[in-house]
């Protein structure tokens, strides 16, 4: 019997949620898709989930397969006892890579997704065809002379603290409902609730409603963050992983990302000159949700370019 069971959610958009066991519960949705192309694995960033793709993972389908996968404690991975750490989900995307996807694929990883497709693609490059970064965590240029945005820093800088972002968690979900954390988190990324779909909106409240383990989900979140930040300070060890990187490279940002600042992708571009970059004027920290179409465009046009 496959280990590849229905994760008994319901249809999502466009695609069909599916759960493996990979030293506990992993939720991806299999988009389906063109199946003599490549395999696309999509992996979202902190807090995000699968519904993350819903308006870009579809576009994608007439060129390959397309899988958006739920880190573990994030959308509907329940963490368990499971760290969530960078490094940790470092090895749940190889296993996924392995067990799910059929030979190398394109890793499309946005934020904290970016920076572990990063890591992986370092640490097993024969399983990755292709690197798509789209707004990735990348550290910033040395000396660091373009500081990021003074909210979305200051918040970041408190869920690392121990003890702090515990309680900041615990009362922000006090004050706030679900709609309100949804609303926040897509402005904070630069994207206006009211452009987006209600329906997906909808869906993304109702992930944020139906999650069991709220105490781990929380945990899962501030361990990621830690994890996330610790790498972005040490940074020297991950730019060597960014220069050793041997697939094609598209780097792709924001020019509005407040919580990346654009002169990190521009510093990385510029000591990776192989990978192709572009920059999306007026666009936040998410093109997957602001500029969707586009996006898929870039991605298609890299493709063909490496390819032929």
């Amino acid at each position: 019997m496959s280990d590849v069971q229905p994760a008994g959610t319901g249809p999502v958009q466009d695609g069909h949620d599916r759960r493996i066991d990979l030293g506990g519960p992993v939720h991806y949705v299999d988009f389906g898709g063109r199946p003599d192309g490549p395999t696309f694995v999509l992996v979202h960033g902190l807090g995000g989930s699968h519904l993350n793709w819903e308006l870009f993972a579809p576009l994608l389908t007439p060129t390959g397969r397309v899988l958006a996968v739920d880190l573990p404690g994030f959308g509907l991975s329940e963490p368990g006892e499971r760290p969530a750490t960078v490094p940790a989900n470092v090895l749940v995307l190889e296993a996924f890579v392995r067990r799910v996807a059929d030979g190398p694929v394109v890793l499309i990883g946005n934020s904290m997704g970016g920076m572990i497709s990063i890591l992986l693609t370092g640490r097993t490059p024969d399983l990755i065809g292709g690197l798509v970064l789209i707004d990735a965590a990348l550290p910033l240029p040395l000396p660091a002379s373009s500081p990021r945005d003074a909210v979305a820093s200051g918040a970041f800088l408190t869920y690392a603290l121990p003890g702090v972002g515990e309680r900041l968690m615990r009362g922000r979900r006090r004050r706030v409902g679900p709609r309100a954390l949804v609303h926040t988190m897509l402005r904070l990324c630069g994207v206006d609730p009211g452009a987006l779909p209600p329906e997906l909106v909808a869906r993304s409240v109702t992930l944020v409603e139906r999650r069991a383990d709220v105490a781990g989900m929380d945990r899962a979140f501030l361990s990621a963050a830690r994890s996330l930040a610790w790498v972005l300070t040490f940074a020297r060890s991950y730019r060597t992983t960014m220069s050793s990187i041997t697939a094609p490279v598209l780097l792709v940002h924001g020019e509005q990302d407040r919580l990346v600042p654009v002169a990190a992708a521009r510093d990385a571009a510029r000591r990776n000159p192989t990978w192709r970059y572009v920059e999306l004027p007026g666009v936040g920290h998410v093109p997957q949700l602001q500029v969707p179409d586009r996006l898929a465009g870039i991605v298609a046009d890299w493709l063909a370019v490496t390819r032929s």
